[in-house]
């Protein structure tokens, strides 16, 4: 009786499987049609006949009897899977996908898996739609996060910045951080932007964030990322932080001077174990990240005042590369002023073809300090090509509130009883060209370079040289 029992409930649970699984096949949106291993037809589904027109007629009968060339008995025999059979009768295209089934090894029949060729297109279609847009997020986040300054747009690398622009190219390819420390206006972010194209890592992100223009509260969330739920208003599922998006590649930390105290110690974390955690999540996750970071404070007395870590700072200073400001780099104004007068933007935007200076105009510009650096400078350039009406730039051009400035400044230097204006002039220009040929030696080649440095020629070099009665 037991043994009665138990054969019932089998055959009952076969039979709610049959049933269970006629009940899926039903519901699947794709054809499906079943044969046997003797190529009976055993099964299709209501799809089947909407795509193809074939009915429930056909189970229990031949296939190739109602179904001429088709190549699913085939697959009986060879055992192999057939994937985008394209298949047309007089009104009707679809492409079919075949498979045999296999039990134990053996095979007991084979399934047909169709869906319409309109539909097909239109799957196509929204596949290349997607595609499209995958395409075009790429190329804006390439844009976005690839840098535009190499080593070559840094003018004064084969002069006031030629120590410093050797540094960095040798220590571009290292994984060791790197500390830019100059004046505002300088260009930091230059050189960062330099050394990650010069790296391995130079088609990967470069990620810049200025510490000081994101407010405090929101800037560890910005670096890190959240969690969903970290806080009120969170996005749902997250959100990406910095150091994540610039894995692989460069994150610029500019003016890092402002970065709060107590996030300091999580960046120094970073650094140490390279790996970050999102605000409001428990897991940690690997980063491969380098940091470059920038300020125009002095860091070390940051840390005397105890608003610098000083762990942090020696973490940093591994590679520190200082820029000098433009008064302490005069020799590089004049080519500074070429490229700016030459530049696209320039040009486009004063619909201009050329543009050139006047010797007086260009001799004030190399005397004035710059406290604004290279920003400054190309602030007044976009000024002067403006308000020119013509294509040379004089002296008049230029914003009144530097040459107001510098004439306060000259005007303002005592000046020693008994020398006229001119003496004043030549005691001037003989102790600037003692000191340029000083910088560059005294021989042919020299002279040379302090000729192009002066904006003379060689032969106006030796004719002062002369005058002055400096040693040739």
């Amino acid at each position: 009786m037991k043994e009665q029992s138990n054969n019932h409930n089998l055959a009952l649970i076969d039979e709610n499987s049959v049933f269970w699984w006629k009940a899926i096949v039903e519901s699947i949106n794709d054809g499906v049609l079943v044969i046997d291993h003797d190529g009976y037809v055993r099964m299709i589904n209501p799809e089947y006949t909407r795509i193809t027109g074939v009915t429930p007629d056909i189970i229990g009968k031949p296939l190739t009897e109602y179904r001429p060339g088709s190549q699913l008995p085939k697959t009986l025999k060879d055992r192999q899977c057939r994937v985008g059979v394209y298949r047309k009768t007089e009104d009707r295209e679809y492409v079919v996908d075949m498979a045999p089934i296999i039990v134990n090894e053996q095979v007991i029949g084979a399934v047909s898996v169709c869906k319409s060729l309109t539909e097909v297109h239109k799957l196509s279609l929204e596949l290349q739609k997607q595609n499209e847009k995958v395409r075009q997020l790429e190329k804006q986040m390439n844009a976005l996060y690839k840098v535009k300054y190499t080593f070559d747009d840094i003018i004064g690398k084969d002069g006031g910045l030629k120590d410093v622009v050797y540094v960095a190219k040798r220590v571009s390819d290292s994984n060791l951080p790197i500390l830019i420390t100059g004046e505002s206006g300088t260009g930091k972010e230059l050189f960062a932007q330099a050394i990650h194209h010069n790296s391995f890592r130079g088609n990967k992100p470069f990620i810049p964030v200025n510490c000081a223009s994101i407010p405090p509260s929101l800037l560890e969330s910005e670096l890190f990322g959240y969690g969903e739920g970290a806080f009120t208003n969170a996005k749902k599922g997250g959100k990406v932080g910095l150091f994540e998006m610039a894995d692989q590649g460069t994150l610029f930390l500019d003016e890092i001077g402002d970065m709060p105290y107590d996030l300091q110690a999580k960046l120094l974390r970073v650094l140490q174990e390279s790996k970050v955690r999102r605000v409001g999540e428990t897991e940690e996750r690997n980063i491969n990240v380098r940091i470059i970071a920038a300020t125009h404070q002095d860091l070390q007395q940051l840390v005397n005042k105890n608003r610098f870590r000083d762990d942090l700072f020696y973490r940093l200073n591994v590679i520190c590369l200082h820029i000098a400001p433009l008064r302490e780099r005069r020799e590089d104004i004049p080519e500074l002023i070429h490229s700016l007068l030459y530049s696209s933007r320039t040009l486009a935007v004063t619909n201009r073809s050329a543009y050139t200076i006047d010797k007086q105009t260009l001799e004030f510009m190399r005397s004035y300090d710059w406290p604004g650096n290279v920003r400054e400078l190309k602030n007044v350039i976009d000024y002067a090509t403006c308000i020119t009406e013509g294509t040379e730039i004089k002296l008049h051009h230029l914003p009144s509130v530097i040459t107001k400035h510098e004439m306060h400044r000259l005007d303002s230097m005592p000046k020693p009883r008994g020398q006229t204006l001119k003496d004043i002039t030549e005691e001037a220009e003989l102790k600037y060209i003692k000191e340029v040929l000083g910088k560059f030696g005294d021989d042919m080649e020299g002279r040379k370079k302090a000729a192009k440095s002066l904006g003379i020629s060689l032969a106006t070099l030796y004719n002062k040289m002369k005058k002055y009665r400096v040693h040739q």
